[in-house]
Parts: structure tokens; sequence; C-alpha cells
């Protein structure tokens, strides 16, 4: 499911070196929440950005979307300044907890987005039509989303962040309260984005999904960097050998221990493969849906909204206040 970007492929975020000290009402520095952290996210790619609560993750983050300023260091989004206003409607943001409207209807909460980005009435409608499908929300699109489920809220602010057809996607647990089947749902759709050009940064504790989805990742505690790489690269056992045959009997299993016996060598352990539990759970899903069985509540979900569908145009960001002389050339040459 993991989507590579190329390597020549524009870095669409850059951070280096990046400091962010919050004071006390003194103005004495009480807690370093980040501390000296520099990555690149390249065009194309799915970023994990991983760590325990209190890592600096979300302190990130807020820096990113300009909400906060670095104490120290240096940060580029698509080319420019994360304050530059322009920059921002080429991004979506999912925050963690979906802060929405209560009384407003799947559709209206949609529809105050799309106003709030300036888009005229039949782009509105015509991209609240295609999310709402691709979300699988159309049959309830009139109720008030503070009747929705946990699950059901996090689909409408997917949606919601995908109203500006983004060029880069930062997403905080986005399968936060999704059932199997929207979890694998949204996973399926987030590598899709990724291979039809978006950019995404995916904040998540649900490591299963940071595997399924990263090109790389990065792990933070304290406030700093403290792994980098592929999940390949991390997760490569090197002291360890797999090998995978056709079911074995006894007596071949004697001959191989007797085998790797003469090489000093032993078998760890012996056992039948399996499956996994989410494997297990859709395919149960899918055959109570072939024999007819009903629901109630999301749907599956449609293909991906047509708005989303070819690969990202922007190849430099919109005018708007430019990056320090060098700073995005310094920033990727790190």
């Amino acid at each position: 499911m993991v989507a590579r970007a190329r390597a020549d492929a524009p870095v669409d975020i850059a951070c280096a070196g990046v400091t962010k000290t919050f004071n006390d009402f003194w103005l004495r520095p009480r807690v370093r929440a980040v501390d000296d952290v520099s990555l690149e996210v390249r065009r194309g790619q799915v970023y994990g950005l991983l760590g325990p609560n209190g890592s600096g993750k979300s302190t990130t983050i807020k820096m990113l979307l300009g909400l906060l300023q670095p104490t120290a260091g240096r940060l580029a989004i698509l080319g420019k300044l994360p304050t530059d206003v322009a920059v921002k409607r080429l991004i979506g943001y999912l925050p963690e907890e979906s802060y929405l409207y209560r009384f407003l209807t799947g559709r209206e909460t949609l529809e105050y987005f799309g106003r709030l980005f300036g888009l005229d009435a039949r782009s509105r409608r015509e991209r609240i039509d295609m999310l709402l499908e691709m979300v699988g929300l159309e049959a309830v699109q009139h109720r008030p989303v503070g009747e929705y489920s946990k699950g059901m809220q996090r689909r409408i602010g997917l949606a919601q962040s995908l109203i500006n057809d983004p060029q880069l996607l930062i997403l905080d647990e986005p399968t936060s309260g999704m059932d199997p089947v929207g979890s694998r749902q949204i996973k399926d759709l987030i590598a899709t984005l990724a291979r039809r050009g978006k950019t995404v940064l995916l904040c998540s504790h649900l490591l299963g999904d940071v595997e399924d989805l990263c090109d790389r990742v990065a792990i933070m505690y304290g406030g700093r960097i403290r792994a980098e790489g592929t999940c390949g690269e991390l997760l490569t056992q090197a002291d360890a050998t797999v090998l995978e045959t056709s079911a074995l009997p006894d007596g071949v299993v004697s001959e191989v221990r007797d085998t790797l016996a003469r090489h000093d060598l032993s078998i760890r352990r012996v056992e039948r493969p399996r499956r996994s539990l989410e494997s297990l759970f859709l395919e149960i899903v899918e055959r109570a849906k072939a024999e007819g069985a009903r629901t109630s509540g999301a749907s599956a979900g449609g293909h991906v909204a047509d708005l989303l569908a070819t690969a990202a145009a922007q190849d430099s960001a919109p005018a708007g206040d430019e990056v320090d002389t060098g700073l995005l050339d310094s920033l990727t040459r790190q």
C-alpha cells in the first residue's frame, strides 16, 4: 500500500534545527517542547510522525501551520514560510479532535468550509456531492453532525480537509473512532491520494496504520527525533532470517533442524502462519454484505472524488511572501 515518492520530487516540508521553548509568566524558559528537529517531506510521500503524548508532535504541527513561531531554526512549507497566508490555500488539516458545529448538518458543514475558501456555488455543490459519496455519508448528509458517531465525525472532518483540493494534507489520528472497515477505507484513500501527487503528514498512535501507509517515519520523544527512516530500515531485524515454505511434515522439520545443527544454528520457533485480525474482520463483513445483510450509519464510501483524482498541478506555491533568500535550498541540503 505504501506509495513511493520520487527521489527528485519537490520538498513540500523542510525543517532545519527547529526548536520551540515555552516561557513562564516572567519569560523564563519553562518547557522545551521541540528540540533541534530537522526533517524533509517530498511531494507524494506519506510521512509518519510518531511519539507518545507530550513528545512534541502537536507543537511541530502547529509550527508547520503557522500557528506557533519557532524559537530557533527554520521551516518551509511548499517553498514558502508557514505564516504566508497564500500558501494556506494549498493545505488541508484534520486535527485530532473534530471541531465541528453540532447543529450544522454534514452538508452544511462542507458548505461552510467551501465558502471560507471562496469557492463559487457550483464548485461547492459539485465538490460536496463528490466528497460525501467518497466518505460514505450521502445517506446522512442532512443529519446534524452532533448526532454523528465519532467515526462519522472523523469522516466529515476528512471531507472538510479536502474541500479545497490541497497539495499538502496534515492528518492527526485520521482513523480514530472508526471501525476496521472505515479504517481500511480511509487508509486506502490516503494511499490513493499519495499516488496521485498529494503529500501527507500522518500522526497516529495506531502503529499498524503507519506501517501500512508511510514511506518514511520519524519517532519523537522529549521533543527530539530519536529515529528516522523507512519502515524497512527501522524494523528489519538483522539477527534473524525468515524462510517461508508450504506446510512441513514433522520429519522434514527434524531434517532441517539437523542440517542447521551442523552449522551451529538452531530453529527458534516453528509455527503456522497467522493472518491479521483486520483481514479476517474485513472478510467476514464483505461476506455479510454479499449475503445482503444491512447496517445503519455510514456506508462503505465511493471512489476518490474527481477533484482529487489527478496529480497536483501546483509545482510551486502561489505568489506571496517569499522565503528568506536561500532558505529552501539550505533546508533541503541538510
